[in-house]
């Protein structure tokens, strides 16, 4: 009998310094199949009282707990979907910014019309795995993020977890989680050009270029200066996270400095106009000493003064394109990311067609 309490005790040891212990952990060490621990952590009346005891007793010395999520999965008991906004301390980028707000207002109408619940949370981007938590605990069957940020790596080994997310960003090499987004690339291109076109040549570009997404946006910058035989100049790299004072600031340096520029391409809307401010209080016109382009197309992009010039994205196709993936994910589906159509909304802080 010692023997055998000896060869259990080290067999739980060995199953705990493996990480987390599985279902299958607990049955070899009681000797029984993964069914009956099944059964006797669910408290069948199938499993004898000593057995369920016992199991009950040796899932307590391991720490072991039932993922409830997984649990509600399987038995469909479940309707809620949670939708998380992760806060950077790098981008700073509050869930009142009017590009969020429009995107829960999108999932809120999709995942009600699906017939689901949504739950809104509010994690810090450096310990995303505290959104698995809303699965595992099962208060959401699944999970919607709103921004990649600088986290691929917490978000792939969320997915290696089996953990149903979808993620709204931009496709990255070896992402394990499916991810619905705009298409960066040319949405940064398409406003480049358009400021090109317009005969602007010294454009500032504010984003930082180390997010995923503004990844994208700068190469279609770059590519769109590039067929115009321009090259980036450092200079105009206004590298600052979505914070409209950090904007600001990017742009007054540049206007006390001296540095030569006659447009600006901003990675959101309210950076955008941010930046219009500060050239209003240097006395550079918009549009015609300085044009202006944002990104996102948000409610009040058209009522800025003058109304902006700006890529749109689809937030209102967006909901329901997160929602069916994550439904897809859940129902055990391989869902490929998606990559949705952006467009050039052309208002007055560019100068009119000179053609």
């Amino acid at each position: 009998m010692k023997r055998t309490q000896k060869t259990s005790s080290r067999s739980a040891d060995d199953a705990t310094e493996k990480g987390r212990p599985q279902m299958a952990d607990l049955a070899r060490l009681a000797g029984v199949s993964v069914a009956t621990v099944s059964r006797a952590l669910n408290g069948s009346a199938l499993i004898s009282k000593d057995t369920r005891e016992r199991i009950e007793e040796l899932a307590r010395s391991l720490n072991y707990s039932i993922n409830i999520g997984a649990k509600n999965l399987r038995l469909k008991q479940n309707r809620t979907i949670a939708v998380v906004i992760p806060y950077d301390r790098v981008s700073r980028q509050h869930i009142s910014d009017p590009f969020f707000l429009a995107m829960v207002g999108s999932l809120a109408d999709a995942i009600t019309e699906r017939g689901f619940d949504m739950l809104l949370s509010r994690v810090d981007a450096e310990s995303l795995d505290s959104a698995a938590d809303l699965y595992n605990s099962g208060k959401a069957i699944g999970i919607i993020l709103i921004g990649q940020w600088r986290h691929h790596d917490q978000l792939n080994q969320m997915a290696a977890k089996r953990m149903p997310i979808v993620v709204w960003g931009t496709q990255i090499p070896q992402q394990l989680y499916c991810t619905v987004g705009g298409d960066n690339m040319a949405g940064g291109a398409m406003a480049t050009r358009h400021l090109l076109e317009r005969g602007y040549r010294r454009i500032v570009f504010i984003g930082d270029p180390q997010l995923a997404e503004v990844t994208y946006r700068h190469q279609g910058y770059v590519e769109a200066l590039a067929a115009y035989g321009l090259q980036p100049d450092p200079q105009l790299l206004v590298c600052v996270p979505f914070d409209a004072n950090e904007a600001r600031a990017g742009i007054n340096r540049l206007c006390e400095q001296g540095v030569s520029f006659d447009a600006v391409f901003a990675c959101s809307d309210v950076m955008a106009s941010a930046a219009s401010q500060v050239l209003h209080l240097h006395g550079r016109t918009v549009p015609d000493a300085v044009g202006v382009v944002g990104y996102d197309d948000i409610e009040w992009a058209s009522h800025c003064n003058p109304p902006l010039t700006t890529v749109r994205q689809p937030i209102g196709a967006a909901g329901a394109e997160l929602v069916d993936a994550l439904l897809c994910v859940i129902d055990g589906v391989v869902v490929v990311p998606r990559v949705l159509p952006v467009e050039l909304v052309v208002r007055s802080s560019t100068r009119p067609d000179p053609g």
